[in-house]
């Protein structure tokens, strides 16, 4: 998204809200634009404070044909796989007509869809596929290290974790304290909420991390910490390649290992068992040492399953000794108590 950004913003999350619809919580909860509907044929009528009591409180209407007057239409929903499902095809033909861009983070180009092609030319409007890599990257010359600023790049325990949530919760943290910090991202919703990025899940893998030291090397110049969106897990089945070619690319000083409370399998992939914790912050801290050694310096847990505080300060005690780091929940309590070890601060 290298276009300007929309003012007044309609969110597709169809049957996905809120659970399965990562990328519209995340553009409601993080970015600047004033969402003013959701698109939920399932939850229709009622609000998204309804369903997550951390979200702005936005209308949530049956279809594009009964939002209000908006710039944009944002699909908040990347299905694993990255493709379209024919059920949309309505909402996007009504947006297009009403003079709104369409933004999609899909592996599925909306702007190579004759229909949606011909309708946004027809009445000029813009389909931003945020997911279409830039043509002109190339691969990386190992230069990450280079950069003055302190590089955290959030590894998980499995995909779905909460790794882009922590980046942008410790950048917002450390901007708090007077950090001069940037959050660089690398997948479709970090991209729609920062309005800059490459999405690393579909750059060709000899460029994966010269893509990531490319925006390294821009942002370090303008900041003094860059929190760095990671992605999926070293020990996931389907989507390693990109987690090694971003921990690669960006030659990080420090990690922050996330987990989901509870999780014992791959998310989708349950015949695979999570290894014991302990054994990550050994496969992340090995794996990177020959390119730039990282330490894997605090955790965050994800504890929105576990019930009182209580409970979910037993579990970031139980994690915190496992994984021999610091750790908090950054959206329960507070991301800046991970700074300081972050930070390398006594």
């Amino acid at each position: 998204m290298t276009d300007s950004a929309p003012d007044r913003v309609v969110v597709l999350a169809h049957e996905k809200f809120p659970e399965r619809a990562k990328t519209a919580t995340g553009v409601l909860k993080y970015a600047d634009y004033d969402v003013v509907a959701v698109l939920d044929r399932e939850h229709a009528g009622t609000y998204t404070t309804d369903h997550r009591s951390d979200l702005p409180s936005v209308p949530i209407v049956a279809s594009m044909a009964d939002a209000p007057k908006a710039d944009a239409l944002l699909i908040g929903i990347a299905p694993i796989g990255g493709g379209f499902e024919e059920s949309w095809r309505p909402d996007v033909r009504t947006a297009i007509e009403r003079g709104c861009d369409v933004v999609a983070g899909l592996h599925y180009f909306l702007s190579d869809d004759e229909e949606f092609a011909a309708l946004a030319d027809e009445h000029g409007v813009a389909l931003r596929d945020v997911r279409k890599p830039d043509p002109d990257l190339t691969v990386a010359e190992g230069r990450s290290a280079e950069v003055d600023a302190e590089v955290v790049l959030t590894v998980g325990t499995d995909c779905s974790v909460g790794k882009m949530t922590v980046a942008l919760e410790l950048t917002a943290a450390a901007r708090n304290r007077g950090i001069d910090a940037g959050f660089v991202p690398t997948g479709q919703t970090g991209i729609m909420i920062a309005g800059w990025g490459h999405p690393i899940d579909r750059v060709i893998s000899d460029f994966t991390a010269g893509a990531v030291e490319e925006m390294i090397l821009s942002a370090g110049e303008e900041h003094d910490v860059l929190f760095v969106e990671g992605q999926g897990s070293i020990v996931h089945p389907a989507y390693s390649a990109v987690t090694c070619g971003i921990l690669h690319g960006a030659m990080p000083d420090s990690m922050v290992l996330c987990h989901t409370a509870g999780r014992e399998a791959i998310h989708g992939y349950e015949s695979f068992s999570l290894p014991p914790l302990a054994e990550y912050v050994d496969l992340y801290e090995q794996l990177a040492a020959p390119v730039h050694e990282g330490t894997v310096t605090a955790g965050a847990l994800n504890t929105a399953d576990l019930g009182a505080d209580a409970e979910a300060r037993t579990a970031l005690d139980d994690y915190a000794a496992e994984i021999d780091a610091p750790a908090t929940d950054v959206v329960r309590f507070d991301a800046g108590e991970l700074l300081d070890p972050i930070l390398g601060v006594e």
